[in-house]
């Protein structure tokens, strides 16, 4: 799910969501920014998964998601290239209020991560952009795919 900061779920998206991923399904929301927009996530996940059942947490580094394939030993924060072009070189795109990337789970009872929210970066950008810009490329096309393969990997084998 691109852009999950502008999300609005309906009860029946909530409901048909829930199912999804409590029947075993994986979701993976990407690509938001700033406390705005998390707090707007918040409010949309919350409708399918209640904080009370299913916490959030942050992933840590050493969790099996992280090193499936490749060793990850941080969340990278890559920026849409159309940010970074503008910027000249810049990776926050709300300045202060998104300085540090997150990587954040909701698991079930069993803690099988059904949620993976990667907040203050867009992670998909390093995949989709390689062949716009090399700088670009070059800078986040690594951390992206070893990212991205990671989870890939751990979504399909959990």
């Amino acid at each position: 799910m691109s852009a999950p900061g502008s999300a609005g779920f309906s009860d029946k998206d909530a409901e048909r969501l829930r199912e999804f991923v409590l029947k075993g399904g994986f979701l993976w929301a990407d690509d938001f920014w700033g406390s705005y927009q998390w707090e707007q996530w918040l409010m949309q996940i919350r409708k399918v998964l209640p904080p009370s059942e299913y916490p959030i947490v942050d992933l840590p580094l050493s969790h099996p998601m992280l090193t499936t394939q490749f060793i990850v030993r941080e969340v990278p924060q890559i920026p849409n290239i159309g940010y970074f072009m503008r910027s000249g070189g810049g990776t926050s795109e709300q300045g202060a209020d998104s300085a540090t990337p997150h990587a954040r789970i909701i698991s079930d009872k069993t803690g099988r991560v059904m949620v993976l929210m990667t907040h203050n970066t867009d992670i998909g950008d390093s995949w989709e952009r390689e062949g716009d810009d090399p700088t670009f490329f070059y800078r986040f096309g690594v951390p992206g795919y070893a990212f991205g393969i990671n989870v890939m990997l751990y979504a399909l084998t959990h």
